[in-house]
Formats: C-alpha cells, structure tokens, sequence
C-alpha cells in the first residue's frame, strides 16, 4: 500500500479514487489505516463478500488472500484486472496510471 499511497495525489488527478478491500475486520482496518495515515479508503471484507465477487483467489500457503488490482471505470465496467500470483505481485503504479488516463 506504500506504492499506492506515494502515488495518491496522480490517481486523484486522474479522477479515480483508491479503495483497499481486505479480509480484517473494521476495528483493524480503522488502526491500521490511523497508523499509517493512509489518504485512500479501506473496506474491510471479513466475509469475502467482495473478494468473492471479484474472484480472488486464497492460497492459504502463500499466506492467505493473493493481491488483486482493478481498474473500474464510472459505469461499472472493469476495464484492467491483475491476480496476483504471490503476495509480492502487484502491478507498478506507472500501469494503473496509464489505463486511467
């Protein structure tokens, strides 16, 4: 999250809004995000509910939910989607900022 935070101010440029689905719950969320002052919105997803819908997948060996990224545009409509394969997986921000543009 480090990655996104240093970029924030350009995807908020760009008219597009971070949000970070996670599997804790809201007490943890809420101190993780005080802690880190992140500027963008935490959803906690303790049931999966999201993570479901958007197919992401849990590897319990390689340490739980694996990193999924989308880009979903004002209608709805996804239009870039990243599974991640290990939890280092994570596209750089210069591709979610070109898909923005």
């Amino acid at each position: 999250m480090a990655q996104l935070r240093q970029d924030y101010q350009k995807f908020v440029e760009r008219g597009a809004e971070i949000i970070v689905v996670g599997p804790e719950d809201q007490a943890a969320f809420v101190k993780y995000w005080q802690n880190e002052k992140l500027p963008f919105i935490g959803l906690p997803d303790p049931n999966h509910t999201v993570a479901n819908l958007y197919e992401q997948q849990v590897k319990l060996l390689k340490l739980g939910r694996l990193p999924a990224t989308m880009v979903i545009d004002p209608t709805g409509q996804v239009r870039y989607s990243h599974y991640g394969s290990s939890m280092m997986d994570i596209p750089p921000n210069a591709e979610l900022l070109a898909v923005i543009k």
